[in-house]
């Protein structure tokens, strides 16, 4: 059985700097050698570190056998229609603070205290009801009962914590799903009545008010329930997830730049959305970008790097 053999006559032609460990970059040899699970050494040519250099000091040029040897695999940057999926946990509700807090202000707008009105309309906005739903309040001097307590098979509450980062991505109206701790498996879907106005600083996180449909009367106050919001972000500049390296300071991909070449670019990034980000700066249409192996692509290029710097 053939375990393997040294490097070719006509590979040799090129002068050899040294050798490296196919599974560990950072360990090479000055001589030709095997690993400990029999795999050839790779040879690092002297043409290899030449056209690096004149690509760029963050280009790095590895061989075919060394690309399929670590696994590097590929995909082209392109435009897309991105969806979102904000998720967010919460529970069913009812709301006697909210009745009462209608009554009060019932009650300040008889008293024709402005302070007074000011202070309970204050109170209202801060427990999600809008101009609108005041006004109509107002009008109709009755506190409106199904926005506390939910009767048999009617609508129910679910508040839900929405992070800050991702409040700016939701909106009044919004289609959101529910599914309850005590049904798993099974959906209920509701839309956004309200957001509080207010963040909660302990949480950073927003509550969000959600009507929710209830004709079997499945969903009972206290019930935990999660919930997912999907936003449609529309045509974006779109990188696999896979393609991103994090440095802690600053997001980066490996570019193809020409047959063998990879380059380091830092990208902007902006959304997430399920296996892909979107692009805000840092590569155009059609790039092609490493999304696997780059890690040892990265790797390469840090110990090729003394030598291409000089």
């Amino acid at each position: 059985m053939v375990t393997g053999c040294a490097p070719s006559k006509k590979a040799e032609e090129k002068k050899v700097l040294f050798y490296r460990n196919p599974m560990n970059p950072a360990i090479t040899s000055p001589v030709f050698m095997k690993d400990s699970m029999g795999m050839d050494y790779i040879p690092v040519y002297e043409k290899e570190t030449t056209t690096a250099k004149e690509e760029g000091a963050s280009a790095v040029v590895i061989s075919p056998e060394k690309q399929q040897m670590i696994g590097v695999k590929t995909m082209p940057v392109k435009v897309m229609n991105l969806t979102k999926v904000v998720r967010a946990s919460g529970k069913i509700a009812y709301d006697p603070d909210l009745y009462n807090a209608q009554n009060e202000y019932l009650q300040s707008v008889a008293a024709g205290s402005d302070e007074l009105i000011e202070s309970a309309r204050s109170r209202l906005r801060l427990l999600g009801m809008s101009e609108e739903q005041i006004a109509a309040l107002e009008k109709s001097q009755q506190p409106e009962t199904n926005l506390y307590l939910p009767g048999e098979g009617e609508a129910v509450w679910a508040y839900i914590s929405v992070y800050e980062y991702e409040i700016a991505l939701i909106k009044a109206g919004d289609a959101v799903e529910i599914e309850a701790v005590a049904y798993p498996g099974e959906k209920f879907t509701g839309r956004i009545a309200s957001l509080y106005p207010v963040l909660d600083p302990a949480t950073r996180t927003n509550q969000v008010r959600v009507v929710v449909p209830n004709p079997d009367n499945k969903l009972k106050p206290g019930m935990f329930a999660n919930a997912s919001i999907k936003v449609a972000l529309g045509a974006k500049l779109a990188a696999p997830e896979s393609a991103i390296l994090d440095t802690g300071l600053r997001k980066i991909v490996y570019l193809v730049k020409a047959d063998n070449v990879f380059e380091s670019r830092e990208v902007n990034l902006g959304q997430r959305a399920g296996d892909y980000y979107e692009v805000l700066s840092g590569l155009k249409a059609g790039d092609v970008v490493v999304t696997s192996g780059n890690f040892l692509v990265d790797s390469e290029s840090k110990l090729k790097a003394p030598s291409q710097g000089n």
